[in-house]
């Protein structure tokens, strides 16, 4: 039976409570949900998007007063940043309480926790009496969804609910950063700017440049966000496209103007890199789901603002390993 799609917190919380998935959708990108305390409940989130244990789950809360029902320590830097951006596309990884089954974590001995700022997943929290566990509601691997019908694409078939909220207003995963340690460290690249941490910080936290193979956050792999067809990632686009009417186009501001409209895609004609993230997921899938699309070549972004997290995904889309 087809998911259904749906505002209906109500049958949305039911359903959680009863130990079933729902997917929900955050100002990031569309999350499959679970009942965070409930260690069944969460295994189907691995069984449903294929996911490998291996790989923890980000936690979800209404609000940062929440926190320290989950987490062993609050650090200075935790409370200055939820302070400076209040609920957003910020993960923080913290020590965790027993509480937070170790399917959550992979075992580590800490968790990754943010609080949406979506409307319909905040008032959802609110309702709650447990926090939720929600990676993105996908295929592992695969492109995030940033609109109800990607989720309904990939797990239609999978979940009973996909709570309906619209396009996703950042479309890139959340930043991750580790207080854990002595030293912030960002994780993961996304929807919430280096330059903007390191303002709320007052200082530039160290950058997690490579990928783990037990990682300690979501999004450290270096195989993900596969569009289904085979990306070439350039500094720029050659004069010449290579078999043209077989390649698909992905730009910053321009495409090449006598390449064929159906086989590009241009993020941000006015060259700003907060709607080029919004729309970045959705253009993947448009042309890996045109038929005449044999391959996709992406130009590299600015290095910087959210250019940084675009090309951390685009790179992670073209590894091919070695």
């Amino acid at each position: 039976m087809a998911a259904t799609q749906t505002q209906d917190l109500l049958q949305a919380a039911e359903l959680l409570a009863q130990g079933q998935l729902v997917a929900i959708p955050t100002e990031t990108v569309y999350g499959l949900a679970a009942n965070a305390l409930d260690p069944k409940a969460v295994s189907h989130i691995f069984t449903v998007k294929e996911r490998p244990a291996f790989d923890p789950l980000i936690v979800h809360l209404a609000q940062g007063e929440d926190m320290a029902q989950y987490v062993a320590a609050l650090p200075p830097a935790f409370e200055r940043l939820y302070r400076y951006f209040g609920a957003g596309p910020l993960t923080y990884i913290l020590p965790k309480k027993a509480l937070i089954p170790d399917i959550v974590t992979a075992g580590h001995s800490t968790v990754g926790i943010r609080i949406p700022r979506h409307p319909l997943t905040q008032q959802l929290l609110s309702d709650l009496p447990f926090p939720l566990a929600a990676p993105s509601a996908n295929i592992f691997g695969r492109l995030s969804p940033t609109s109800a019908d990607h989720v309904a694409d990939q797990l239609g078939e999978r979940i009973p609910l996909i709570l309906d909220g619209g396009q996703c207003a950042v479309g890139v995963e959340s930043t991750i950063v580790d207080l854990s340690g002595k030293q912030a460290r960002v994780l993961r690249l996304g929807g919430l700017s280096l330059e903007a941490l390191t303002k709320a910080l007052g200082h530039k936290p160290a950058v997690n440049a490579h990928s783990a193979s037990n990682p300690r956050a979501p999004g450290m792999l270096s195989a993900h966000y596969s569009p289904g067809k085979p990306l070439e990632l350039v500094e720029r686009l050659p004069g010449i496209i290579p078999e043209a009417p077989r390649t698909g186009l992905l730009c910053f501001r321009r495409a090449p103007a006598d390449h064929p409209e159906y086989l590009k895609e241009v993020l941000s004609p006015e060259g700003d890199l907060e709607t080029a993230a919004t729309r970045l997921f959705a253009a993947l899938r448009k042309l890996s789901a045109e038929p005449q699309v044999k391959q996709i070549l992406a130009e590299t972004f600015p290095e910087e603002g959210l250019g940084r997290a675009i090309n951390d995904r685009l790179r992670r889309a073209a590894y091919r390993g070695t």
